[in-house]
């Protein structure tokens, strides 16, 4: 079976996903509600050890009850982030990942509340996974930090979104592209926020500069679907107007 996501599975990797399923049910028995491809994506992180993902995916199914107990996070609760339009939806790469993009300097560190911060992340990341199509398991980010200045910092806020993301979202980003990067931003990034990601995301940052930004996009992604702002044809979507529109069914 292959898959334009996250590469070819093989007999063996099935059978591993099975060892997990029979696993991670046995010490709890609402990872029955986990599907196959989810199994696989924590085993892949772990780099298919069954014992270490098992681990991994049983901190997951408990910490999903408390994060999103109804099964999702509801708007009313992230009513004031979404107030802010800092993450919109945009098109899709050349392979078919849908893209995202973020405006960290419309985030301001005076006015976050952690708790609702952290609902927020779960609800975009998965409104983005929502988009995926059959066939493929990742996304795309495009980080927009012009205009980042020091009343944006909030390296706790960043270290809470890396560590929701590369928890409980594994194997679902595929890159963010890092754009209009201050050196202030790049300094607070190799001291403080690099050393909480794991191995297996970093490469996933990648770190645009300026006089290739216009090239690296479009190896990445095709004018029509490139964002407007970037020079594209795609217009980009709120996540506050997104909610509004009917929403993909998750495969």
């Amino acid at each position: 079976m292959a898959n334009a996501g996250g590469g070819a599975a093989g007999e063996g990797e099935w059978l591993k996903v099975a060892q997990l399923r029979t696993l991670v049910q046995a010490q709890d028995p609402r990872a029955k509600e986990v599907d196959n491809l989810t199994l696989r994506r924590f085993l892949r992180a772990r780099d298919h050890n069954v014992d270490k993902a098992g681990a991994m995916l049983l901190k997951f199914v408990r910490w999903r009850a408390e994060a999103a107990p109804g099964g999702s996070v509801l708007e009313e609760q992230v009513r004031g982030e979404l107030e802010q339009d800092k993450v919109y939806m945009g098109g899709v790469d050349r392979t078919g990942r849908p893209i995202i993009v973020g405006f960290l300097a419309k985030h301001y560190s005076a006015n976050r509340d952690m708790a609702e911060f952290k609902s927020f992340v779960v609800y975009f990341f998965d409104k983005i996974c929502a988009r995926i199509p059959r066939g493929q398991e990742k996304f795309l980010a495009i980080m927009d930090l012009k205009g980042w200045g020091y009343a944006n910092c909030d390296v706790r806020a960043y270290i809470a979104a890396i560590e929701i993301m590369q928890n409980y979202y594994p194997e679902r980003l595929g890159k963010a592209l890092m754009i209009n990067v201050p050196y202030i931003f790049l300094k607070v990034w190799k001291t403080m926020i690099y050393p909480f990601i794991d191995a297996n995301t970093r490469d996933k940052f990648v770190f645009v500069e300026d006089k290739s930004l216009r090239e690296t996009l479009r190896q990445e992604i095709d004018e029509s679907q490139l964002p407007e702002f970037l020079g594209g044809k795609m217009p980009l979507v709120s996540l506050k107007d997104y909610a509004q529109q009917p929403q993909p069914v998750c495969e």
